[in-house]
């Protein structure tokens, strides 16, 4: 879990471009990820295979 908040901290600022999660951690990740204060900035597109990458938007979705 730690591993995945420290992502998370590193692509919101600016030190990774891009998270990729594969498709066994991905529930795992999603659940830190909704917690976090800047939620709907974090873009995920999934990838053939079921991996997700992740990126880091300056303007929250809608």
């Amino acid at each position: 879990m730690e591993k995945y908040k420290n992502l998370i901290e590193q692509l919101k600022n600016g030190e990774i471009n891009t998270i990729e999660i594969s498709k066994e951690e991905f529930l795992l990740f999603r659940e830190i990820l909704v917690k976090d204060e800047l939620f709907k900035h974090f873009h995920g597109e999934g990838k053939q295979g079921g991996n997700v990458v992740y990126t880091f938007m300056e303007t929250p979705r809608a």
